[in-house]
């Protein structure tokens, strides 16, 4: 509207030059190289229109999104320095190895705090981030939560955009939504994000039925959005410009996308790093209530459909102060449905230390509602053991497989155990352990890598297959 107006002032200037020069020569080649230029200028302005009329056309919701947040997300950069164990490369002086990794993230604080995925950055040597102009820091890690596979990392740098952080719990089935982030890193040219566009194809999924390579998760974000490696620690953005959630994984049959990507929900996001950055470890929700798993040749499936079974409770513990008992069956938390095991573990991921949270039980027949007041996670309650002195494991092959109905593709499968580990632990015999804390697990060794790893570090996050479906369970290692 201004630039048509602008081109009528022109127009009517020319007209009353050119009616004032009729008695003056000079005034007449001055006004053809008027009207020349005023042709010209109007021409111009005319293609300016134009020019302004597509823009406007191809601005959308989702350009407009782009613009918002692309200049928050950055490349994760890692070295990961891999010792080989081979008499023969240590005799060939290649007994090291270091093996570059590479994700997304984005900034979180002006002050140069960024979130990324914990897998990112496992076992990383050295950490970089670039920014969208190419510049590079040096990063260090404050604190990951393995179990929720967030990191958080800081660069010393000042004023820096902060991504525009939205909200997980109002998502609509069907809206658009954006991934953001750097897919094989550098190896398109330039450090610029790039962009995917997709729906929300659901929320609250359970992410347990493993490809190869591939992690369980619970109660996460699905779209058809691409998710690609490197996106992982990228926004999922909403169609007005707010982050809800992110990316952190793909389920794939052949190794590249097929439409089922997965993020973790903003909402959780934003309380994990809360506790990073106020502690350094995340403050685990404790209640003091193990539900009860499955026997051996019992079917799972039943026993899980209509809620979570309680199978101890501890002395003492919230659960205990609130009157919830054994044999109760836990079927809803707040607003979250509990269905299975799953369900509940979800709203444990969600939960913070000091929410009274209302629960609803199932006892002899009728709904009791208990209040419980979460509490933090005791170090003198954790069950502690020596896990590689009482565990024998194998590595998972076909013909186990077939002998036992796994259904899990890769594995170790726990051989012989002590009773003081099956009873702390709740593990049995011919138990799979297909995960731990967020490390794929393929074969025995790959178990006993990652238990050794975590061992006096961290609270271990184990998941199992027993009759074909997936449970978990903690523990820590002394």
């Amino acid at each position: 509207m201004i630039t048509r107006t602008l081109v009528l002032s022109l127009l009517a200037l020319t007209a009353a030059c050119g009616g004032s020069s009729r008695d003056d020569p000079a005034l007449e080649v001055s006004t053809a190289k008027a009207a020349t230029a005023s042709a010209s200028q109007t021409g111009i302005l005319k293609a300016a229109a134009t020019d302004s009329a597509i823009d406007g056309q191809r601005r959308t919701a989702i350009t407009q999104a782009v613009a918002r947040v692309a200049p928050t997300v950055v490349t994760v950069q890692t070295e990961v320095v891999d010792r080989s164990t081979d008499p023969f490369d240590v005799f060939n002086g290649t007994s090291q190895r270091v093996l570059p990794g590479l994700g997304s993230g984005f900034i979180v604080r002006p002050d140069g705090v960024i979130v990324t995925n914990a897998h990112v950055v496992a076992g990383a040597n050295s950490i970089s981030v670039a920014m969208r102009d190419g510049t590079t820091y040096p990063a260090r890690l404050l604190g990951k939560d393995e179990a929720n596979d967030i990191a958080v990392l800081k660069i010393d740098a000042k004023g820096l955009p902060v991504a525009p952080l939205g909200q997980s719990d109002d998502l609509i089935i069907g809206e658009w939504v954006i991934a953001i982030g750097n897919p094989y890193g550098f190896l398109l040219g330039n450090s610029e994000p790039s962009v995917t566009v997709g729906v929300i194809s659901g929320t609250g999924r359970n992410l347990v039925a493993r490809s190869e390579g591939s992690a369980i998760y619970v109660d996460m974000i699905q779209t058809d959005a691409s998710i690609n490696p490197g996106n992982s620690g990228g926004p999922l953005v909403n169609a007005v410009g707010n982050i809800v959630g992110m990316n952190s994984s793909i389920y794939t049959p052949s190794g590249g996308s097929i439409g089922l990507g997965f993020a973790i929900p903003v909402n959780r996001v934003k309380h994990v790093t809360e506790d990073l950055l106020a502690h350094g470890a995340v403050r685990r929700p404790w209640i003091g209530l193990k539900p009860e798993l499955p026997q051996r040749g019992s079917n799972a499936r039943e026993s899980l459909r209509t809620g979570l079974v309680v199978g101890a409770v501890v002395p003492g513990s919230p659960a205990d102060r609130a009157g919830i008992r054994r044999g109760d069956v836990v079927v809803r938390s707040r607003n979250r449905a509990i269905r299975n095991a799953f369900d509940w573990e979800a709203e444990l991921l969600d939960l913070r230390v000091g929410d009274q949270v209302p629960l609803v039980v199932k006892r002899g027949g009728r709904d009791v509602p208990v209040t419980v007041t979460i509490a933090d996670l005791p170090e003198v309650s954790a069950a502690k053991v020596a896990v590689l002195k009482e565990l024998e494991l194998v590595t998972l092959t076909p013909a186990i497989r077939a002998d036992h109905g796994i259904r899990s593709p890769r594995g170790a499968l726990i051989y012989n155990l002590s009773d003081r580990v099956s009873d702390e632990l709740g593990l049995e015999k011919g138990d799979v352990i297909v995960q731990i804390n967020r490390t794929p697990i393929e074969t025995a060794n790959d178990a006993a890598r990652a238990l050794d790893a975590a061992a006096g570090r961290e609270t271990i996050h184990m998941f199992f297959e027993r009759g074909g479906r997936i449970y978990s369970t903690d523990f820590m290692i002394r």
